[in-house]
This record gives structure tokens, C-alpha cells and sequence, in this order.
């Protein structure tokens, strides 16, 4: 089975007169190594299906098809929907039977209904995928928090991007994707991804970072009262807590948590936000805390 190269990348596009669409940060992988290193790292197979967003022309498709499990490729754009199942086709023969290609936004789309209808009860999902740049943070959030057949996530984004998801508290790159996304799972960086393996080829280099779900920090606080603090506090991340907090959190509130109110939130990791929200549900009376 062949993959996609530059030369018949930018030949489809020609004879199907499509090309990049910046409103969908659309950028095409151009090398057949990339793909064929990140369905591997992706560790996908007959036993583990692999779900992909915005398979675009099919690059990265093709290495997780030829990996010999099932591919559920969900593409936006109606242009490269019609048009991935005849590539699809023309490379892997009989072998796209195990592909199927929904026409979809991965943003609206009821993710345990479409998950539980192209796999089994108990099958376990690892999304592989090259996210547009301007959506990768909320289609992974999203999936995580919507998605629990998702174990794992195995995807390519921007680098400042990737940077902000594994980073640690106390930098400068922290900041409310790496809470929410951490609330769910770890993250873990993989490689990085210069910019001429794309067509176009994007301004800034690309990441990609594995994101394995785990246990939330704490199992008796909610993860929206949890997020309702962080988004309050990084609204003005230069300010100490107690001045963006106050209004949200008592001052007994911090030290039931162990906290100190003149802490800045990118101080804080996961657990720690986890921490003062179960403390202000005790301090308010809440008996779920």
C-alpha cells in the first residue's frame, strides 16, 4: 500500500480544484515517514480502532488503515469528505471496507452515540488526528469530557499549543487548557514537527503529544465547579487569587485547601484547583464535599 506524497497531494488538489482553507486551519502532511511514526506511536491496531479528525486527503488515514484495525475518519470540510473515499479506495482496495468516513464537525457531533455506533460496547478508542490549529483545544476538551470510550489521544498540534497542554506549574505557558485538559488525563510530548512536512507549509512548527486519560484529582467535586474557578482566575492571571477569587472563594475557603491566597494561578496545578473547589463546597455547607 502507498501513502500520500507531496507530488500527489498537490495533484488532487489541482484535478479536484480544492485548496487549504485557512478558516479551517487546514495544512495537508506531505510525508509519508511522519504518518507512518505517528500511527505507531498511536500504537492502533485490530484491537484498538483509531478515531481521526479532519483526515483532510487522507495522508495520515492511509498509515492507520494500513496498521490493520478499523478507522473512523470525521472530516468537515465537504470538498474532502466526497473525495477521501476514492483515494481511500484507489490505495488500500478491499482494505477500505475498514474505513469509514463520517461528514461531520467534531464540535456538534453526539460523540458516545457516534463512537457506540461504528464499534463495539467495549471497544476502547485512541484518537489519532493532524487538529487544525484554530480548534485543537476545544475538540480535545471536548472529547475527553463527552467522549468516555476516548482512552487515549495521539495528535498533532502547534507547538505553542503543545506546550501549554504539558506544562507545569510555575511558567509562563500554563494556563486554562492545561487545567481542564489535566483535570481528565496527562500529557506527555512526543515530537516535534518542522513545517516543511506540510502543504501549505504553516508559519510556526507542530507537535505532536500523546494525551492518556486517567482519573480526575478529586472524585467528589464536579469538574465545572472546578473550571469555574480557573476561568475566573486567568481572567486576570497577573493578580493574586484572593483578588480575583474573592467574590467566588471565602477566605477560610483557601486555608481549608492548604492555599495561600496571594499565589498566582499559574502556581496551581490540577489537583490544587481541585483542592480549594471541594474546599469551597465545605466551606459552604455542601454536603457532596
Amino acid at each position: 500500500m502507498s501513502l500520500l506524497g507531496a507530488g500527489e497531494i498537490r495533484s488532487l488538489l489541482e484535478e479536484h480544484g480544492l485548496a487549504a482553507r485557512r478558516s479551517l486551519g487546514q495544512n495537508f502532511v506531505a510525508d509519508p515517514a511522519l504518518v507512518e511514526r505517528i500511527a505507531a506511536l498511536a500504537d492502533v491496531g485490530p484491537a484498538r480502532p483509531a478515531l481521526e479528525i479532519g483526515p483532510g486527503l487522507g495522508s495520515l488515514t492511509l498509515a492507520l488503515a494500513a496498521r490493520g484495525g478499523t478507522v473512523l475518519a470525521v472530516e468537515l470540510d465537504d470538498g474532502l469528505a466526497s473525495l477521501l473515499p476514492e483515494t481511500l479506495e484507489r490505495h488500500l482496495g478491499a482494505d477500505a471496507a475498514r474505513v469509514a468516513v463520517l461528514h461531520g464537525d467534531a464540535l456538534r457531533l453526539d460523540w458516545p452515540a457516534v463512537l457506540a455506533d461504528h464499534g463495539g460496547a467495549d471497544d476502547t478508542w485512541t484518537v489519532v488526528a493532524n487538529l487544525p490549529y484554530n480548534v485543537a483545544v476545544p475538540v480535545i476538551i471536548r472529547l475527553l469530557a463527552r467522549a468516555p470510550q476516548v482512552g487515549r489521544l495521539v495528535v498533532m498540534v502547534q507547538h505553542e499549543v503543545a506546550d501549554r497542554l504539558a506544562a507545569e506549574p510555575g511558567g509562563r505557558t500554563i494556563g486554562v487548557p492545561t487545567i481542564k485538559i489535566g483535570w481528565y488525563a496527562s500529557v506527555r510530548l512526543l515530537t516535534t514537527v518542522p513545517p516543511e512536512v506540510f502543504i501549505p507549509r504553516p508559519r510556526v512548527q507542530s507537535a505532536v503529544v500523546s494525551i492518556d486519560r486517567r482519573d480526575p484529582p478529586s472524585g467528589t467535586i464536579e469538574a465545572a465547579s472546578v473550571f469555574e474557578l480557573v476561568d475566573r482566575a486567568y481572567g486576570q492571571r497577573r493578580k493574586m487569587l484572593r483578588s480575583t477569587l474573592g467574590g467566588a472563594v471565602p477566605t477560610e475557603a483557601f486555608a481549608v485547601a492548604g492555599i495561600d491566597p496571594t499565589t498566582r494561578p499559574e502556581q496551581l496545578d490540577v489537583a490544587d484547583w481541585a483542592r480549594l473547589a471541594q474546599a469551597v463546597a465545605a466551606v459552604a455547607g455542601d454536603p457532596a464535599s
